[in-house]
């Protein structure tokens, strides 16, 4: 069964395209890259969604509070396979070189952007995240996140090691400054995301230390440290939600999914001190190989897709 039958059967807003995978500033192969299909075992379901050529691209209406105002936002959530390099941990171009290995992952790249006032703010966060590990999702190999507004800018990567997580955090705030952590969280809050996607099961009823979101760390100006946490899943027919709570800092996350493969993110809202920080609804779906559209001709479809900005 392949996405756009998937997304039919459930019958899923979306927008089908019939492009496929092809050369682009996105996705580069040699032949010999392209080649190699990717293995995973995933249920077969899994396999024609993920690897199927194309990547989901989702648009969200969202509320965010900045300096103590709820502003109007606009996201963009894509998720699509490709493949990693386990030592570099960064995107193959051609196949792996000695002693080096290929990894497929699902990858997430979060854009939002928002208005304060005369200028404005634009977050994006890319997590990286293993398909083919036994027993469900390994943790994610990497992470990063930028946020750019009219003050500087901040970027922190997370790269995982042997036992643990390498944090650099680079800010333009003397007291942040620049900084390189060795951490030892048993979950990032970014990867849960791409953790719902392949396998929500595997987060029932978890208690363990996770590492606040960057973002959320950065614009509350908060030092990048695992806390305890618990998380759950309520299921409730054709949604469920992930909630997410922190037992030493005022922080919730919870993020609604749709209870059936392919588990897309309906949304999510996010309080702090009990009060909202950000709030999201998913507006439309689209399937698309969005690399090979790129011209001006195309701009047709991102006033289809209306990310917002």
């Amino acid at each position: 069964m392949n996405m756009m039958s998937l997304l039919s059967k459930h019958n899923l807003p979306v927008l089908t395209l019939f492009a496929v995978l092809s050369t682009s500033s996105c996705e580069r192969q040699t032949p010999a890259a392209a080649a190699e299909k990717p293995v995973a075992p995933l249920a077969p379901a899994g396999r024609d969604y993920w690897y199927g050529g194309k990547a989901e691209l989702n648009t969200y209406v969202v509320e965010q509070e900045r300096y103590g105002e709820i502003r109007r936002a606009g996201q963009v959530m894509v998720f699509v396979t490709e493949d990693f390099s386990a030592n570099k941990q960064v995107k193959l171009d051609a196949a792996p070189e000695g002693g080096d290995r290929r990894i497929p992952v699902l990858k997430l790249n979060m854009i939002r952007r928002f208005e304060t006032g005369i200028y404005d703010y634009s977050i994006m966060q890319s997590v990286f995240t293993p398909t083919d590990t036994p027993g469900g999702p390994a943790r994610s190999l990497k992470t990063t996140t930028s946020i750019q507004d009219w003050c500087g800018q901040l970027f922190v990567q997370c790269n995982a090691g042997a036992e643990d997580y390498r944090v650099q955090s680079f800010s333009y705030f003397e007291s942040e400054g620049d900084t390189d952590a060795r951490l030892r969280p048993g979950l990032l809050e970014d990867e849960l995301w791409n953790l719902i996607r392949l396998n929500p099961d595997a987060l029932t009823d978890k208690e363990t230390t996770v590492l606040p979101s960057s973002a959320y760390a950065r614009l509350r100006h908060k030092p990048l440290r695992p806390k305890d946490a618990q998380i759950g899943i309520k299921r409730n027919g054709a949604e469920s939600e992930l909630l997410l709570t922190y037992r030493n800092i005022p922080r919730r996350l919870g993020i609604r999914f749709e209870t059936a493969f392919p588990h897309r993110i309906l949304g999510w809202e996010e309080t702090d001190n009990g009060r909202l920080s950000s709030r999201g609804v998913l507006r439309q779906t689209l399937l698309n190989a969005y690399w090979k559209h790129n011209g001006r001709a195309d701009s047709t479809l991102r006033a289809t897709l209306n990310p917002g900005f």
